[in-house]
C-alpha cells in the first residue's frame, strides 16, 4: 500500500484542542499529565501495583466466560490467559454499531493491538482489550450501517429492532429483518468470508452487543482482541466501589469538572461534555430506561437525588447500589475510570472526541483512583481504492479538495474541465490583471502614496468578479456534464462521505469484505503509534 501523512490541521471539523495535545504543546499538558508518545509514557506506568490479584481473578473469569460465549478464537482465550498471568491491557472501545460500525472501529482494535505488542517487546506483557458500549442508550447511533454501491453511491441500511426508549442497546434484541437485512448487505459486499461471519453473527434473538462480538471474534481471530461486553451483572458488582464513591463525592468531584471546564474555556479550549451544578457520574435504571441521577440542595438545605421525578436520599441511593449494582452505570466521564479499576491499563486509545474527554475526566481520575491514565491516539485514515484514486489522477485533485463538500467539489471538477480555450482566456486575464496592476501600483507609488491602498482594493474586486465569473462558467460546464456530476458524488462518496470523514460513515466490513481480510495485516503495517497524521492509503 501506498501512503501519505495528511495532518490533522487539514482535516475537517478537528478542534484545536486535538491537534494541541497532538503537538502535546506547553498550553495543554496541565490537562494531559502524559505526552501522545507511547514509549514515554509506557515507562512511567505500573498498573499491576495498583491492581490486586482477587480482582484481576474475578475479571479474567469474566472475560474467560464472555469471549468464549462470543466464540473466541485460541489467540484470543491465551491472551486471557496471560492477562489471569499478570499482564496489563491497551484498552479501546467503541459502541455496537450494525454489522461492526464505522471502519474506524477495525482501526481502534488494530492500535490497541499494536500497543499491547509494543510494550510487551519492551518487558511491559500487555494484551488488547475492547471495550463494547453494550450500556449505551442512543440506539439510533448504533441501528444504521453505510455501504457503498457499484455505482459510488451509499446504501444506508437500517436495522428496524428496538426497546424500551432509553434501554441500553445491550439489552435490545434483533428481530427477524435482521436476516434480510444481512442478505441486503450480502448482496452489496459479495460473497466472502466476511459475509459468512456477518451471517453467522448477525441473527434473530441475537443483541446488538452480541451480535458485534460474534463479528469481532471472527475478524480479529488471529490477533486475540479480547472482547468485553460492558453491561454485565458481575462487572457491576466489582465497580461497585466506584459507583459508591462516584455518589458519595458527587459534590466534590462536581465541583472540580465545573473548574475544569472554566479552566479549559480560559485556555481556548472546548468542553467535551457539558456539566452542570446538578450534574453526577451515574446513570440508573428506571422504568425500563437508562436515566441519568441529578442532585439538588432540598429546602433544609440537605442534598437529594433526582431520577426522573423521584427523590432519592443519598443514603436511599447507596442502599440501592448495595443492593442492585447492575442497575447503574457510569456516565462517559465516568466510564474510563471504571474501566481502569476494573483493568489494569497502560495507556487507552481513541479518536479525538475520545481525548477531549480525558480533558475533563482527569479531575475524576485524580478524585476516584488518585491517578490519571493516558489517553493516546488512535490510528487515523483514509483508504482510497482504485477508483476514486483514478477520478483523482485524473482531474489532478488532492484528497483535500473533496474535504469541501459535495457542491464546492463538483464545481472544481466542472473548472477542471472547461474547455481549453475559455480556461486559456482565464489564464490569460489572470495574467494581465498581475501586470496591469503592477504597474498601476508602481505608479501610484510616484504620484501619491496614499492610493496604493485603494488600487489594492479595487484589484480584489477585480480579482473576486473574475473568479466569480469562473465559477459562474463552471456551474454552466456542470449543468451540462453529466459525467462531471457523477465523478464528483462518486469521489464525495467515497472519500468524504456525508461531509465526514469516511472511517466515521463507511462500514469497516466494506473494506474487509472487498480486499480480503489480508487487510488488516497491510493496516496492522500502517500502525505507527509515534505518528499523529492522518494516513491517506491507496489501495
Amino acid at each position: 500500500m501506498k501512503s501519505e501523512c495528511l495532518p490533522f490541521t487539514q482535516v475537517p471539523h478537528t478542534t484545536r484542542l486535538f491537534t494541541d495535545f497532538l503537538a502535546y504543546r506547553q498550553e495543554v499538558r496541565r490537562f494531559y499529565p502524559y505526552s501522545p508518545q507511547f514509549t514515554d509514557t509506557l515507562s512511567q506506568q505500573s498498573p499491576n501495583d495498583r491492581y490486586d490479584a482477587q480482582r484481576r481473578k474475578r475479571v479474567a473469569d469474566i472475560l474467560q466466560r464472555q469471549n468464549q460465549a462470543f466464540g473466541a478464537s485460541s489467540k484470543t482465550l491465551e491472551n486471557i490467559q496471560r492477562f489471569r498471568n499478570g499482564a496489563c491491557a491497551a484498552v479501546t472501545g467503541q459502541q455496537v454499531g450494525l454489522f461492526g460500525g464505522p471502519l474506524f472501529a477495525v482501526f481502534k482494535a488494530l492500535t490497541a493491538v499494536k500497543l499491547a505488542q509494543e510494550a510487551s517487546r519492551a518487558g511491559v506483557e500487555c494484551v488488547p482489550i475492547f471495550w463494547l458500549a453494550t450500556q449505551d442508550h442512543d440506539l439510533e447511533e448504533v441501528n444504521h450501517t453505510y455501504l457503498p454501491t457499484a455505482d459510488g453511491l451509499l446504501e444506508t441500511l437500517t436495522s428496524s429492532a428496538h426497546g424500551s426508549v432509553g434501554a441500553p442497546v445491550g439489552t435490545i434484541r434483533l428481530g427477524d429483518d435482521i436476516s434480510p437485512l444481512v442478505e441486503a448487505a450480502a448482496k452489496l459486499l459479495g460473497e466472502s468470508p466476511i459475509t459468512e461471519y456477518l451471517r453467522s453473527s448477525y441473527r434473530p434473538s441475537e443483541t446488538f452487543g452480541s451480535a458485534f462480538a460474534r463479528l469481532f471474534a471472527r475478524v480479529f481471530a488471529d490477533w486475540g482482541v479480547i472482547l468485553l461486553d460492558a453491561d454485565d451483572r458481575e462487572l457491576h458488582t466489582i465497580a461497585e466501589p466506584i459507583y459508591r464513591h462516584a455518589l458519595e463525592r458527587a459534590a466534590q468531584i462536581d465541583d472540580a469538572l465545573l473548574q475544569r471546564g472554566t479552566e479549559l474555556e480560559s485556555a481556548g479550549y472546548h468542553q467535551q461534555v457539558k456539566v452542570t451544578p446538578s450534574s453526577t457520574l451515574l446513570f440508573v435504571m428506571h422504568e425500563g430506561a437508562r436515566t441519568p441521577i441529578h442532585r439538588r440542595l432540598n429546602g433544609n438545605k440537605e442534598i437529594e437525588f433526582l431520577i426522573g421525578d423521584a427523590k432519592h436520599s443519598q443514603a436511599e441511593l447507596l442502599r440501592q447500589l448495595s443492593s442492585s449494582p447492575e442497575q447503574f452505570s457510569p456516565n462517559v466521564l465516568l466510564r474510563p475510570v471504571v474501566q481502569d479499576y476494573l483493568l489494569p491499563t497502560v495507556a487507552y486509545t481513541g479518536g479525538a472526541a475520545e481525548v477531549a474527554y480525558f480533558a475533563q475526566a482527569a479531575v475524576v481520575y485524580e478524585n476516584l483512583l488518585e491517578h490519571v491514565t493516558p489517553v493516546l491516539p488512535r490510528f487515523s485514515a483514509t483508504l482510497v481504492e482504485p477508483k476514486a484514486q483514478r477520478l483523482l489522477d485524473r482531474y489532478g485533485l488532492k484528497i483535500t479538495d473533496c474535504f469541501n463538500g459535495p457542491s464546492p467539489l463538483r464545481e472544481e471538477l466542472a473548472r477542471r474541465t472547461l474547455p481549453p480555450d475559455l480556461t486559456s482566456a482565464f489564464a490569460k486575464a489572470e495574467r494581465s490583471v498581475d501586470t496591469c496592476w503592477a504597474e498601476i501600483r508602481s505608479a501610484l507609488e510616484k504620484l501619491d502614496p496614499t492610493l496604493v491602498d485603494a488600487a489594492g482594493r479595487a484589484e480584489s474586486k477585480v480579482r473576486y468578479q473574475l473568479d466569480h465569473l469562473r465559477a459562474s462558467a463552471a456551474r454552466a460546464e456542470l449543468r451540462q456534464s453529466e459525467l462531471v456530476e457523477r465523478h464528483a458524488n462518486v469521489l464525495s462518496n467515497a472519500l468524504f462521505p456525508n461531509k465526514a470523514l469516511q472511517e466515521r460513515e463507511i462500514a469497516g466490513v466494506y473494506f474487509l469484505a472487498k480486499y480480503g481480510e489480508s487487510l488488516l495485516a497491510d493496516l496492522h503495517g500502517a500502525v505507527h503509534t509515534d505518528c499523529f497524521d492522518h494516513q491517506v492509503i491507496q489501495l
